[in-house]
């Protein structure tokens, strides 16, 4: 029976998505010729005022284009009677709609309704990667924006105390494979996690273990400090890593020494084949970019939208 439901919910997500249709890197040659060069503009002043605006972009994107594909459904505001992306609980933490916002509207000002959000979306995400020290890549455009947009959804996010298992079939429903899971979560170079998402290694770990015996001890127990048993302090957790605002290798160099935040990032090393692309990436940053460059163009070339909103937060 759980082998049927994990086949049928594979797919219903394959009916929702599809992979690259209609993208191209010339999409708005003619109609929008500039569109690259005002977002990246308004990214850059988003930076000048606020450090953590690269994390910020990467994660919207990634929390979009996992949930009914590319198609800026995270970025609608509560609309009739249904809790929208924003609303779930993965997404509570989501920030710097203000510089979508912002880059949309610069680019209705210079192309009245041509450029979709989930575009502006998937370029911010590049601009912010590259201001954060990181690769650039071409990002494929055309996508369309999404009507629907509801929390309940957010449940099929891969979750921090997921385990390789989890994330493969995770990615794989999406058409990424264990390739685009290493270099993708790279991503965790940049930004900051609040204690729940970690504090599963931290208290009651199984019923022989207190601690996850992966992490490192010294580790542990400067992040028990931060996120001790039942606090109820908000906003409590800790950077990704010590150079959260810059775009980097260190992430994976933190996994090997049992220094990393998520089970879903120590969980790497517990198969030959993604230990393996762990250790390259720690070793190489070259290696990384141009593997993370390569998968984030295929993860946003998952497509699923309708139309081209004239404003970002509701639908036309």
């Amino acid at each position: 029976m759980a082998i049927a439901v994990a086949v049928f919910s594979s797919l219903l997500l394959c009916s929702v998505f599809s992979l690259g249709d209609a993208l191209s890197s010339n999409y708005y040659d003619k109609t929008c010729p500039s569109v690259e060069d005002i977002v990246t503009n308004v990214v850059k002043e988003a930076f000048t005022e606020d450090k953590t605006v690269p994390a910020a972009l990467l994660r919207l994107h990634f929390h979009d284009c996992f949930i009914r594909g590319c198609d800026a459904s995270v970025l609608l505001d509560k609309f009739g009677n249904s809790k929208v992306e924003k609303s779930g609980p993965p997404n509570l933490s989501l920030h710097a709609f203000f510089v979508i916002d912002n880059a949309k509207k610069a680019v209705e000002a210079a192309c009245p309704g041509v450029v979709s959000c989930a575009d502006i979306l998937a370029l911010a995400a590049r601009d912010a990667v590259v201001l954060a020290g990181g690769p650039t890549w071409y990002v494929p455009k055309g996508r369309k924006d999404g009507r629907t947009s509801l929390a309940s959804e957010t449940r099929q996010l891969p979750a921090p105390t997921f385990n390789l298992s989890q994330l493969q079939q995770s990615f794989s429903q999406r058409g990424l494979n264990l390739g685009d899971l290493v270099a993708l979560s790279g991503g965790h170079s940049l930004g900051f996690s609040h204690c729940s998402s970690f504090q599963n290694r931290l208290h009651n770990f199984d019923t022989t273990h207190d601690v996850d015996p992966s992490i490192n001890p010294s580790f542990a127990a400067s992040l028990k400090r931060v996120c001790p048993a039942h606090s109820q302090v908000k906003n409590a957790g800790s950077n990704m890593d010590p150079s959260p605002t810059m775009f980097d290798n260190t992430y994976y160099k933190l996994i090997l020494q049992g220094k990393s935040l998520f089970s879903s990032d120590q969980t790497l090393l517990t198969s030959p084949s993604t230990k393996k692309l762990v250790y390259q990436y720690a070793g190489s940053k070259k290696a990384f970019y141009e593997a993370f460059a390569k998968s984030m163009i295929k993860m946003s070339s998952i497509t699923g939208g309708q139309e081209v909103r004239k404003n970002c937060r509701v639908v036309n």
